[in-house]
């Protein structure tokens, strides 16, 4: 049964690797402000180093940092990105992402699905496919590693297009099935198929695992800037 819900939810994405349609979905940033978008710590938000702006480059004199021209279009964690992560408002189940980043040199990021399962963001540059590990570029932190390595350097965009099936639970509240990654595409290729994760990632929300929660964009390890984001909700 679980292998014909999951086929029947991948076949639903059959475009997957290109993520959602034009139009197609919910764009979570509007790429002038950050309406819809919560800091995690509210309380901290003197440190946050969210800022929007028009287009970005590492800097030449320290790549570790990005440089950035005024206007819209893009959401960055400036300065040293040592910030604060942020939340999205809309909250999610099953569904599928499409989103832009670029990392700058030697950075760290992530985006956490339902604010608890990460799908790691770092400069893996060059990095080879046997030395691979979950914290690499499109790991499923804590779980699997990608199967290969499609990053490309600091400062150039790229793309992550997921398939996600949130956990289930009876009418008990108890969980049944863990959540999956039924499939992540990294710059158009696949590095992921149907990995379940038994809980959440270190650094995650917390709490309880739920049927839904907010998407979360790593903020506190470093400079990354987002684009992009488009989320489509799925049914069984």
């Amino acid at each position: 049964m679980r292998r014909i819900l999951l086929f029947m939810v991948a076949a639903t994405l059959a475009g997957a690797a290109e993520g959602p349609a034009k139009g197609d979905g919910k764009a979570l940033f509007n790429g002038t402000n950050t309406a819809g978008w919560k800091l995690r710590h509210p309380e901290a938000k003197e440190r946050s180093k969210w800022a929007v702006c028009a287009n970005i480059k590492l800097q030449a004199d320290m790549p570790a940092r990005f440089a950035a021209s005024p206007g819209t279009g893009v959401l960055l964690n400036s300065g040293d990105g040592r910030g604060v992560d942020l939340l999205s408002e809309e909250k999610h189940g099953d569904c599928e992402l499409h989103i832009e980043f670029n990392v700058a040199k030697g950075s760290n990021s992530g985006v956490y699905f339902q604010g608890q399962y990460e799908v790691q963001i770092l400069d893996s540059f060059g990095k080879k496919d046997k030395d691979l590990a979950y914290g690499d570029c499109g790991g499923i932190y804590n779980t699997a590693p990608p199967r290969t390595n499609a990053s490309r350097a600091p400062g150039e965009w790229q793309t992550f297009d997921i398939v996600f099936r949130a956990p289930r639970f009876d009418d008990s509240g108890k969980k049944v099935a863990n959540a999956r990654f039924v499939k992540v595409v990294h710059n158009g290729k696949v590095i992921h198929e149907d990995v379940a994760v038994k809980g959440p990632t270190t650094a995650a929300l917390g709490g309880a695992e739920k049927p839904i929660g907010p998407l979360m964009l790593q903020g506190d390890h470093g400079p990354v800037a987002f684009r992009k984001i488009r989320l489509k909700a799925l049914k069984d």
